[in-house]
């Protein structure tokens, strides 16, 4: 089983990782998937991302720990809700790799994989402030955990209004989270 972590996090939240090892068709079969989530599938070309959407809604629903799978669905912002749930959720993949977050409040989570061309994007989500805060040492870790932090306010929040560079600001090395999870196989 890939089921890579799974932690209970934040108080009532759950946080799992899973490592993609399967096929398209092998999720595709193990769930019952709803009309909306054919169709979202269906919108996708790239047979890398539907694996990853796949893999995210078959983890979700592993932790779940559900018999009858509620369905994925989105809001009116987009944003992923779990059917028939007071559960928030937050979905994030990124290769090879599916992350799933719940808690009966508003949550987000992003899972990424570290490269350098994070560089080439900064200046659109770094200000002044944050640019300046960063070790050169360790330049390409902060950049990703600058922006995995802002990602995953952006999805807890889940409107599509916030503006990375202006409205999601971290000074003097502060960030929301006051823990880095180490991911280490069950």
């Amino acid at each position: 089983m890939p089921l890579l972590f799974k932690k209970n996090v934040v108080p009532s939240g759950l946080l799992g990782i899973w490592a993609i090892e399967e096929s398209e068709d092998y999720f595709r079969e193990q769930l019952v998937w709803s009309d909306q989530e054919i169709e979202q599938l269906q919108r996708m070309p790239h047979p890398t991302r539907r694996i990853e959407w796949l893999a995210s809604r078959y983890l979700l629903h592993h932790l779940s720990g559900r018999t009858i799978r509620g369905a994925c669905l989105k809001d009116a912002y987009g944003k992923p809700y779990l059917e028939n749930s007071p559960f928030h959720i937050s979905i994030s993949h990124s290769n090879k790799l599916a992350a799933v977050m719940a808690a009966p409040h508003l949550v987000g989570v992003d899972v990424q994989l570290v490269v350098p061309k994070i560089e080439r994007i900064a200046s659109k989500f770094l200000g002044q402030a944050e640019m300046d805060s960063i070790q050169s040492a360790h330049k390409i870790e902060h950049l990703h955990v600058y922006w995995g932090a802002k990602e995953a306010l952006f999805k807890a929040y889940g409107k599509k209004e916030l503006n990375f560079f202006n409205l999601i600001t971290f000074l003097n090395n502060f960030f929301f989270f006051n823990f880095l999870i180490e991911c280490k196989p069950l």
